[in-house]
């Protein structure tokens, strides 16, 4: 199989978890959460792996288990395409490059390998990593014709009505064949609502050359979920992982949030003050 790589994007802020901190250093189990993707990476067979990082990147750097991994700045945050660019030197020009969130902790390396043999399988230049899910609201949407091939993907902001039917997602993790990939993010523009450079647009240019472009889907979007803040303003996992990471509970996190640790709520037995 092709040499991979993996790039993680790790720049953002963690403002709305109300922590100074950087988002993806904000622990689960006393790991950061960008260590769970890297773990996931290294076990879907990535031989080399870059982090993205912004804000107080140095705490990153300093604070990570991972100290083997390389490191690219984005000093201005213009979008996830935008990001990636910023790893274009660490990116080579063979093989294959898989994408990555640094908040992401339930990903794992068996979701990472299947869709790395999907992609290879079929022989395609990208594979967006997809899950169905009930309610699609705020993110992006995976558009398929009336035979279920891959047309595109949208952002919700920016997709019409009959697109934002759509209940597949954008799970904004992909593996690419790296030369493609490089050429495309030289193509994108910040042509968009917000004004960025989106990471998907490069799909569109990749398929506008007759390239094949396709999207795994995953029946449970569980893996694919990352840290993000509830309606009352607290910061939530979608799942949190327990005891070796085998079991699986629904969490949300309490208000003792604090110092960057995540402190978990369980829905089934209404305790709280354990972290996950």
């Amino acid at each position: 199989m092709e040499q991979l790589k993996a790039v993680i994007l790790a720049a953002g802020k963690g403002t709305r978890m109300k922590s100074d901190l950087p988002k993806v250093v904000h622990t689960i189990e006393g790991k950061c959460l960008v260590d769970y993707a890297i773990e996931a990476a290294i076990g879907a067979g990535a031989e080399d792996i870059c982090l993205v990082v912004g804000y107080k990147y140095e705490v990153v750097r300093e604070t990570i288990l991972h100290q083997e991994v390389n490191f690219v700045l984005q000093e201005e945050q213009l979008g996830t395409g935008h990001a990636v660019r910023c790893a274009k030197d660490f990116l080579g020009d063979e093989g294959q490059t898989m994408i990555l969130f640094g908040d992401t902790p339930l990903i794992t390396a068996e979701t990472l390998k299947r869709l790395r043999e999907y992609h290879t399988e079929n022989k395609n230049t990208v594979t967006v990593l997809s899950a169905m899910v009930e309610d699609p609201t705020g993110y992006g949407r995976i558009i398929r014709d009336a035979d279920g091939n891959f047309v595109k993907s949208v952002e919700h902001k920016d997709a019409s009505e009959e697109e934002r039917a759509s209940h597949e997602i954008n799970s904004g993790m992909y593996i690419f064949d790296t030369r493609e990939l490089k050429e495309a993010l030289e193509k994108i523009q910040p042509n968009n609502a917000q004004g960025e450079y989106y990471l998907p647009d490069t799909l569109t240019i990749i398929k506008d050359k007759g390239l094949k472009v396709d999207a795994f889907a995953l029946s449970d979007p569980e893996d694919i979920m990352g840290v993000k803040i509830s309606g009352r303003g607290h910061p939530q996992t979608k799942s949190g992982k327990i005891d070796g990471m085998e079991r699986f509970i629904p969490v949300t996190v309490d208000k003792r949030y604090r110092n960057g640790e995540i402190h978990v709520f369980d829905r089934r037995t209404r305790k709280s003050g354990e972290t996950v």
